[in-house]
């Protein structure tokens, strides 16, 4: 599902929906009257390039069409998709809706990332309130994957559904706020812990970066996949939630917190937080402190992955549209993926074990092409590595496109063969190959056994006709 997406603002938000559409094959027109926005959607788009692939096993779609845009009228013309990103000022926006619908199709979805506003104040002066929604997004947008959707009664339902079938389909959770509230929901979170965060430092508590190791190294890391309910579950032991409120609830009542009161923001507790946090990252640039963020992100969210647990079961299931049909070849393509940065080592390029990873991979992409997939196995059979040979012929590192070439060398009785090369995408050199024999078992008895007639017959077929090469 690919289409054209406006992007209007194109600042951090802005350009990070811009990343997200064009690297899932949308076509993106941009429109922002800043002189220096291709360049800083074009930094954006560098750190997403570099990131969002690394979070699958499988290829991104080609990339969309970007263009940039002198007018409103000109960006949105047959735009499916409309991604409102300007200043958080609501006379702003409202101008920028009238001229949108000017010109607009009337059946395109127009989104705002506003993180304070509700749709209802976005949609009160508009030509078309109906087209109107919140889909409030979290930096990096084309890495995180939450999108609160907020609409009001004014939505129609086949709006919604498509919206939230769009979201979807580039990646993105759409959270629904059926009930809209200033600042949504989850910036409300944010707002409490900020508000405490700045007591703390104001009274001489704790420094900004005392705050975030709190953070870090402690609940953010439960929060990143359990939320706060199923984390407080959990804390309840066998008891459960109930035992957990009767016996923390009590301390609702204490003073712990300060929440319903506001620091004042003076110069000196301004100068005093900016002081602190220059300390703690001033060393690094904006840009490597983004490059850290991403790779830190990626890596959680791929070991997330590995246990199909929150965003990391957003991604499984993203990834299995983007899984490819494989041709015969020869050769056969039977992996194209960017190299993550979690399978990099100490010494800087791709650990020898991840090569055996992507061999398998690809093996595994063979094994499905013949027959032998999911269903198969679940019947009982399989194919079972007996051998392998790799070399290692040059470095891979992370952020690299590579691509694996397969080659049926046997394929005969409970025998399969296969050859395989991984090359560099960009200038095609060979970085190892492997030399894989695999024998056919009956996972029952768990011992070699002939394929049933119909996988025998393709891998038979792929071993004649890859025999010439």
């Amino acid at each position: 599902m690919a289409g054209t997406a406006a992007i209007i603002g194109g600042g951090v938000i802005g350009g990070g929906w811009a990343a997200r559409f064009l690297l899932n094959g949308w076509d993106v027109r941009v429109f922002d009257p800043d002189p220096e926005a291709t360049r800083k959607i074009g930094e954006v788009l560098d750190n997403a390039r570099n990131a969002l692939p690394m979070l699958y096993d499988f290829a991104l779609p080609d990339e969309g069409k970007l263009s940039f845009h002198p007018t409103m009228s000109e960006a949105v013309a047959g735009a499916e998709w409309i991604q409102e990103s300007v200043p958080e000022r609501l006379e702003l926006k409202r101008k920028v809706y009238q001229t949108l619908q000017e010109h607009c199709d009337a059946n395109a979805v127009i989104g705002s990332s506003t993180s304070g506003f509700k749709p209802s104040e976005l949609q009160g002066c508009a030509t078309r309130p109906d087209q109107i929604v919140v889909t409030h997004p979290f930096n990096p947008v084309y890495l995180l994957p939450l999108i609160e959707l907020v609409t009001t009664d004014r939505n129609p339902s086949e709006l919604i559904n498509g919206a939230k079938e769009t979201l979807t389909s580039l990646g993105l959770y759409p959270l629904h706020v059926k009930k809209e509230i200033d600042a949504h929901i989850a910036d409300r979170f944010l707002e409490a812990v900020w508000r405490e965060a700045l007591w703390l430092i104001k009274d001489g508590i704790a420094t900004t970066e005392e705050i975030d190791n709190a953070i870090r190294y402690g609940f953010g890391i439960r929060w990143a996949q359990m939320g706060l309910f199923e984390t407080y579950r959990v804390a309840g032991g066998e008891a459960g939630m109930k035992h957990f409120i009767d016996q923390f609830g009590p301390c609702l009542q204490w003073p712990w917190t300060k929440l319903m009161d506001v620091p004042e923001l003076t110069d000196e507790l301004a100068q005093m937080i900016a002081d602190q946090s220059d300390a703690q990252s001033g060393h690094l640039s904006i840009r490597e402190l983004e490059r850290k963020r991403d790779g830190n992100l990626i890596a959680m969210m791929r070991a997330l992955r590995q246990q199909d647990n929150a965003a990391g079961r957003l991604i499984n299931e993203h990834q299995a549209g983007l899984r490819p049909v494989l041709k015969d070849g020869p050769p056969i393509i039977s992996a194209r993926r960017v190299i993550p940065i979690d399978w990099t080592d100490y010494n800087g390029h791709m650990n020898e074990g991840r090569y055996g990873q992507l061999f398998s991979d690809a093996a595994d992409a063979i094994m499905t092409h013949v027959g032998a997939d999911d269903a198969y196995i679940a019947a009982g059979n399989s194919y079972f590595t007996a051998e392998t040979n790799i070399k290692f012929l040059s470095e891979a590192h992370a952020g690299e496109k590579v691509v694996v070439e397969s080659l049926v060398t046997q394929g005969e009785g409970k025998k399969l063969r296969c050859y395989h090369e991984m090359k560099r995408e960009a200038d095609g050199e060979i970085l190892a190959t492997s030399d894989q024999f695999m024998l056919h078992v009956n996972l029952e008895s768990r011992r070699s056994c002939d394929p049933l007639p119909e996988v025998l017959a393709r891998v038979e077929a792929l071993a004649a006709l890859h025999k010439e090469n």
